[in-house]
């Protein structure tokens, strides 16, 4: 059987993946607008947005988003 070789030492330096939170503001003119934030955990933690509802990651606070009265309204007449 072949020994493995340890290396002692300090570890590789690997680069963490940037954040993606730039994505959830909009910059109107001078104002800074958020996107849905979750009303439990606060201002800090934004719900994700996935297939017809929002999700909180941190605390499992979901909201689910209905269909429009617009399409509503074409089914009723059909």
């Amino acid at each position: 059987m072949a020994k493995k070789i340890v290396k002692k030492g300090k570890k590789s330096h690997k680069n963490k993946p940037t954040s993606k939170k730039y994505t959830k503001y909009k910059i109107d003119g001078d104002k800074i607008t958020r996107e849905k934030f979750c009303p439990r955990c606060g201002p800090g933690v934004f719900l994700m947005n996935s297939q017809g509802r929002l999700y909180c990651g941190k605390c499992h606070y979901s909201e689910f988003q209905g269909k429009k009265k617009e399409e509503v309204s074409e089914e009723k007449k059909e």
